[in-house]
């Protein structure tokens, strides 16, 4: 799979069986009309903990804004505060009755073809054929909402890179250097190294490993390894799953070195937790007890004013690095790009309505605007060229890392091999099997759930 991948997965919903109760609001009509004969219009998102950027952005940008303007609607906030894992299956299921049906979801773009081919999503092509904010959004990231069926079911809301963050502090107190680039896997290693020997109270280096937090550790973690190896997850050309590579052997061998060879990452008190990431970017990393993160470009929106953990000067004390190649040359760096999108559910009660909000939830303003909240990037060509969004700390960084994207399968399969990634990652971590012996069952676990033809 190369950089020129379009952005977008096409896979089926692995089914999960979830209580009805456990989707939140679940007794409650979609969309009725209030006591004071608003339209009311439910938005459902992932729910990330207290300091949820999108409940901030929601709450105190787009409401007030879309609520003068739109008289006759009242938005109505329905999160649901899960893992990613289980959010998809929470949002699968409520989609499923008109009841509890949202008006407006948060699909992430490698599930949205599986839940348009379950029937769960509004085709919005006749939508978009009328609108005329649609040629601004950036073609490519276009793909990731179109459907096996060649339709579009969603708008475009976000899109990310990934790389590696570094505290200037603790490399300044390890001897390293404060504008780093590591160009190999090695360099990695070394500079964690140097880290732990300087002070051993200080974490050296992190990264995703718990299956509790779902396909962040897919995605940041392990296909990050892989796309820097010579090896991919998955051939586009023949349609087949790659397994018992080098690649994904010498995936886990990093994983490994890191959490117990070389013993320089986290606790495994705070790796196998689904809190890692707000423990590790809103407390230990802003107050210099990591050294370095694998992770999005989006962590930035935590040191935000409006972050969880305001800091005023990021840029002077943090960097973001470029993932390298496993032993450089071409290409010399990696990274995984996706994105979450806003779609229409198919039992929404006043599609009418749900529609304005998707229009106003991917303006000009409003798109750059949560692009800034988050510390995502914009999928607007006109909104980049806002001033608050070109003016957002590493946002040139985080663009030029885009130029040596991979993306996500687009097979129906993936969330199925996605969980058995996170299994193995996680068995490699905690030291319960060795990466030659998570690989083993990685790959029989991948030909039984896609068939011995659709392996190389």
């Amino acid at each position: 799979m190369g950089k020129s991948r379009k952005v977008g997965a096409m896979i089926s919903l692995f089914a999960i069986p979830i209580l009805l109760s456990a989707c939140g609001n679940s007794n409650s009509p979609s969309n009725s009309e209030g006591t004071d004969g608003k339209t009311e219009v439910k938005i459902t998102w992932r729910n990330t903990g207290e300091n949820d950027k999108m409940t901030q952005y929601l709450n105190n940008t787009f409401i007030p804004e879309f609520e003068k303007e739109n008289t006759d609607i009242k938005i109505v906030l329905s999160p649901i505060t899960a893992s990613e894992g289980d959010y998809f299956s929470k949002v699968a299921l409520s989609m499923q009755s008109e009841s509890t049906a949202p008006d407006v979801v948060a699909e992430d773009s490698f599930m949205l073809n599986s839940d348009a081919n379950a029937g769960y999503l509004t085709n919005l092509d006749d939508y978009i054929a009328d609108w005329d904010e649609w040629s601004n959004y950036t073609e490519n990231l276009k793909s990731g909402v179109i459907a096996q069926d060649g339709s579009t079911y969603a708008i475009p809301g976000t899109s990310d890179s990934r790389g590696i963050w570094y505290n200037k502090n603790v490399f300044k107190k390890a001897g390293l250097p404060e504008e780093w680039q590591p160009t190999t896997w090695a360099e990695i290693i070394e500079a964690a190294e140097a880290i732990k020997a300087s002070d051993d109270a200080v974490i050296p280096f992190g990264m995703g490993v718990a299956k509790a937090n779902g396909e962040s550790v897919s995605m940041q973690t392990f296909e990050m390894l892989l796309y820097g190896t010579n090896d991919t997850l998955y051939s586009s050309e023949t349609n087949k799953w790659h397994v018992n590579t080098q690649g994904i052997l010498d995936s886990l061998h990093f994983i490994d070195d890191v959490y117990n060879q070389k013993k320089l990452g986290p606790s495994l008190s705070v790796a196998i937790n689904s809190n890692y990431g707000s423990v590790m970017f809103q407390d230990k990393f802003p107050n210099d007890e990591v050294g370095m993160l694998l992770d999005g470009f989006w962590s930035a929106g935590n040191w935000t004013e409006t972050g969880a953990t305001p800091v005023e000067n990021m840029t002077e004390r943090f960097g973001f690095a470029a993932m390298p190649t496993q032993n450089g040359g071409e290409p010399p760096f990696t990274t995984m790009a996706g994105g979450w999108t806003w779609a229409i559910p198919e039992k929404a009660q006043n599609k009418e309505a749900s529609w304005k909000v998707l229009q106003a939830l991917g303006g000009k303003e409003q798109q750059a605007a949560r692009a800034v909240a988050e510390g995502n990037l914009t999928v607007r060509d006109d909104s980049a060229e806002i001033k608050e969004y070109k003016e957002q700390p590493f946002i040139e960084q985080a663009t030029t890392f885009l130029q040596y994207a991979h993306f996500r399968p687009a097979d129906d399969k993936y969330p199925n091999v996605s969980v058995e990634i996170q299994t193995m990652v996680e068995a490699v971590a905690t030291g319960s099997k060795s990466p030659e012996d998570a690989a083993k069952d990685y790959a029989a676990n991948v030909t039984r759930i896609v068939g011995e033809d659709a392996i190389e």
